[in-house]
């Protein structure tokens, strides 16, 4: 049976495994909860455990709905349309315990605010993930086009998310996920018939030299099961546990820029060098180092030069393709702008037409600039 986390205090890691998902949903709900486009809101929390852990801090389940007030409640007011929750545990006693957790947590609240009742639907089950989430109800909520789902997937392991279910997820309209891995695992063991079942292993490239790259590497497994032909957007933050070195990891999923560049704020907020790690992973200089320059890191470095590259060689054309491929690089789309300004001080570009240094909401953008090379 696998390790209960809650029937302990949770570790650093957990705690910032939790608190990304906090501030990632903090940043997608308001998003969907005012879309005039949106018709339901569905939150899905598919591996919730029991709501908390041994010391009474929040897990998922908690931190969805205490997120889901808002500061000072003002998302409690002016609910326009059905927002769901649904939670799911599949071990009874600690979904029992779920129930319990989140009724008590809600019932507080209402008494707290005297609001006379919550306005958010709530929904637990105790079922296996596979069967609840290829569910008739399920598959007809995720395949709705009007409704707007957020899907936490906070997994043991690394089997629940397959190759297939994986196709599904990046596939459904309106739909974001965010789910957790074993990559130390999937590495250690990747010979094994037990990982070779869910994970094509063939198609891993580890480096034995960097084995803390080795959730860059699942995550790329994952990039490159996306169709080409399809637009989307996918990222991924590695926690190295303390005090050991197995690495773990959470993989993002939108098929819209906003939500890309929401969930890169949160990440860059956490690693100013990466934007994708608890850790050092790039041997960037840190505080206190002789070349330590807090506004430089490796990677932004790399990805410039490449930037400057695919501009001057002309694979980049016009600023909204230049900004939806920084997204895909793993970085904000500043660094696209800011690549573009020094080509043209440097007179190596012009720009014409809707000329702008726009370097966010990019699915606002209704007219390009396009980007001439000075010979």
């Amino acid at each position: 049976m696998a390790k209960d986390i809650n029937d302990e205090p949770f570790n650093e890691s957990t705690k910032l495994k939790l608190d990304i998902f906090r501030e990632c949903f903090r940043e997608w709900f308001p998003v969907f909860k005012y879309d005039t486009w949106t018709d339901e809101v569905f939150i899905f929390d598919f591996f919730a455990g029991s709501g908390k852990d041994s010391n009474g801090e929040y897990g998922s389940p908690l931190v969805l709905l205490d997120e889901a007030k808002g500061e000072n409640r003002k998302f409690c007011y002016n609910v326009k349309k059905e927002i769901t929750f649904i939670f799911n545990e599949a071990i009874k006693t600690k979904s029992e315990l779920l129930k319990l957790n989140i009724n008590t947590h809600i019932s507080n609240c209402e008494k707290e605010c005297n609001c006379g009742g919550c306005v958010y639907k709530k929904q637990v089950y105790q079922s296996d993930f596979k069967q609840l989430f290829n569910d008739k109800t399920t598959k007809e909520i995720l395949e709705n086009k009007k409704y707007s789902k957020f899907i936490l997937l906070d997994q043991y392991g690394f089997s629940q998310i397959d190759d297939d279910i994986f196709d599904k997820l990046i596939h459904y309209p309106k739909t974001d996920f965010i789910f957790f891995i074993s990559s130390s695992f999937i590495k250690r063991f990747q010979e094994h018939p037990s990982v070779k079942k869910y994970i094509n292993t063939e198609k891993l490239n580890f480096d034995e030299s960097k084995p803390n790259e080795c959730h860059r590497i699942i995550a790329k497994y994952f990039r490159r099961s996306i169709p080409q032909t399809k637009d989307y957007y996918l990222h991924h933050f590695s926690i190295r546990k303390e005090n050991s070195g197995n690495y773990y990891g959470l993989i993002f999923g939108s098929n819209h820029s906003l939500g890309m560049e929401k969930f890169l704020k949160v990440c860059w907020q956490k690693d100013r060098f990466s934007g994708e790690s608890n850790f050092n992973i790039d041997n960037d200089f840190v505080e206190g180092e002789i070349f330590y320059n807090p506004n430089t890191s490796n990677k932004k470095e790399k990805i410039k030069l490449q930037l400057r590259d695919d501009v001057l060689k002309g694979k980049i054309k016009d600023n909204i393709s230049g900004l939806k491929l920084i997204l895909k690089f793993g970085c904000q789309p500043s660094l696209f702008t800011e690549v573009i300004k020094e080509l043209e001080r440097n007179k190596k570009i012009t720009r014409s037409g809707n000329v702008n240094n726009t370097s966010a909401s990019i699915h606002k953008i209704k007219e390009p600039y396009y980007i001439k090379i000075i010979k």
